[in-house]
């Protein structure tokens, strides 16, 4: 797979490039920035080929066969749509737009080309994440009565920016990580959030969006989610719990990049630590990508999956500005 970034970025940075190589014979060929400059340096930085400053210059490559879309939630439409035209696959990061109605087109307009288009939910590839997954299918807890997602970290300086102050481009801890709890829910549940009732906040970290949400999510089965997400908490750590008529499974540390925690399962039989695999999520999803670009299989994440996860996000953020219940809608998807 030769693969084309849209965005400089430091998750790009951070994961992806080297998730891209270490896939096959996968290749970074070109990198799009809107700064000249700033291509220029990073594709140096990075081994990249080439820096560009024009999306039609990257997506007329016809070398390039994916792009990964990295930039700001408010360029994601826009890019995505321009390189399904092109014929690109697309990877493109979470949310993927600033609306549903935007997130569907662009699934559709993909699946009229006959091209792969997949949102980098990273959560569903980590090893304990399946580990979770495997024991619930196992009914090693029973019928599902809840969830509880602790997902309130500190975010780091050199990630805020836009995040903690810039609405326009989608900034906030609801279109940031509220995403990621509803599709790793939605992954481990295997159904989609009804109804949610939330409340945000904002510290004072940023200006114009919000820094911390709760929120409490009614699920078809009948089971309830409580969440909790913030990017100013230093100290707690994260956790995901599911608690069945059998048993709880209380995992800790587990909603990060990095193949790290660990999961312990409580029964009237005692208490068990799971063990899991501590592959690299991201290499997992690129693979998983590349299959699906062969014909084999699926995206660990879907469009569709995206899409789901962003009208979660999109009623979290209604019901905390409205104080009312609100159904989520996912446009028909």
């Amino acid at each position: 797979m030769r693969w084309g970034l849209i965005g400089a970025s430091t998750i790009a940075s951070e994961w992806m490039i080297d998730a891209m190589r270490s896939v096959g014979d996968g290749e970074v060929a070109a990198v799009l920035s809107s700064s000249a400059e700033r291509a220029g340096s990073y594709a140096d930085k990075h081994d990249i080929a080439r820096g560009v400053a024009d999306l039609d210059d990257l997506l007329s490559d016809p070398g390039i066969d994916a792009v990964y879309i990295s930039t700001t939630n408010e360029k994601h439409f826009p890019q995505a749509m321009a390189a399904i035209a092109a014929g690109k696959h697309v990877l493109c990061e979470k949310p993927l737009a600033m609306n549903v109605a935007d997130a569907i087109a662009m699934v559709r307009a993909a699946e009229s080309a006959g091209l792969v288009f997949a949102t980098n939910h990273h959560l569903r590839n980590a090893g304990s994440h399946l580990a979770i997954k495997q024991a619930i299918e196992d009914g090693r807890i029973g019928k599902v009565l809840s969830v509880r997602v602790f997902h309130a970290v500190f975010l780091p300086p050199h990630l805020q920016g836009w995040r903690i102050n810039n609405p326009g481009a989608g900034g906030g801890v609801i279109p940031d990580i509220v995403v990621h709890d509803a599709d790793t829910v939605r992954f481990h549940l295997e159904e989609d959030p009804q109804e949610v009732a939330a409340m945000s906040a904002a510290s004072g970290l940023g200006e114009g969006v919000e820094d911390s949400c709760m929120s409490v999510w009614k699920m078809p089965s009948g089971a309830m989610v409580q969440t909790h997400e913030s990017f100013t908490h230093k100290y707690p750590g994260t956790g995901f719990e599911v608690h069945g008529t059998e048993g709880s499974i209380v995992a800790r540390n587990v909603m990060t990049q990095k193949p790290v925690g660990e999961i312990e399962l409580v029964t009237g039989a005692g208490r068990e630590i799971l063990p899991f695999s501590e592959h690299n999520l991201y290499a997992r999803a690129v693979a998983m990508f590349c299959d699906a670009v062969a014909g084999k299989g699926r995206p660990s994440a879907s469009g569709v999956d995206g899409v789901k996860s962003l009208a979660v996000a999109e009623a979290v953020a209604e019901a905390a500005r409205s104080g009312s219940r609100v159904s989520v809608d996912y446009g028909g998807i």
